[in-house]
């Protein structure tokens, strides 16, 4: 499997939704270690619905060849963020994990160019919810 990060895309992230003036690579590293933090919950937390990432690649993808996976991260955050998470409904959190503006790489999914589609949420929630 290929994880799909763009730095342009990463810096553009950083500068007009993170609102930072000067993003250093601190900062663009925090959203790579942020998404890849997400994407291996399941390999270093016990539970029923766990698996690793070999079988969510065979779950999702009909091709071989066609192993690259998009990123998208919600609710995004700055590095050393000291000012208290905003709570948001599961709605509003998927509805930014497709946003384009919250896509690890340049990609558009309104376009319609995505076979498949997959969302880990982390933190109690009833799965009725989702």
């Amino acid at each position: 499997e290929v994880m799909c990060f763009d730095n342009e895309v990463l810096y553009d992230i950083c500068f007009r939704t993170l609102k930072l003036l000067t993003p250093t690579y601190g900062d663009l590293n925090h959203l790579v270690s942020s998404a890849m933090s997400g994407i291996t919950t399941s390999l270093r937390f016990p539970g029923q619905l766990n698996s690793d990432l070999r079988k969510l690649a065979i779950n999702l993808i009909p091709f071989p060849r066609l192993h690259f996976f998009l990123i998208g991260v919600a609710p995004l955050t700055t590095r050393g963020c000291t000012i208290g998470y905003q709570a948001l409904t599961v709605p509003q959190i998927t509805q930014q994990m497709f946003d384009a503006r919250n896509m690890m790489a340049a990609s558009d999914p309104r376009h319609g160019r995505c076979l498949a589609a997959f969302a880990m949420f982390r933190g109690r929630m009833s799965t009725k919810e989702v």
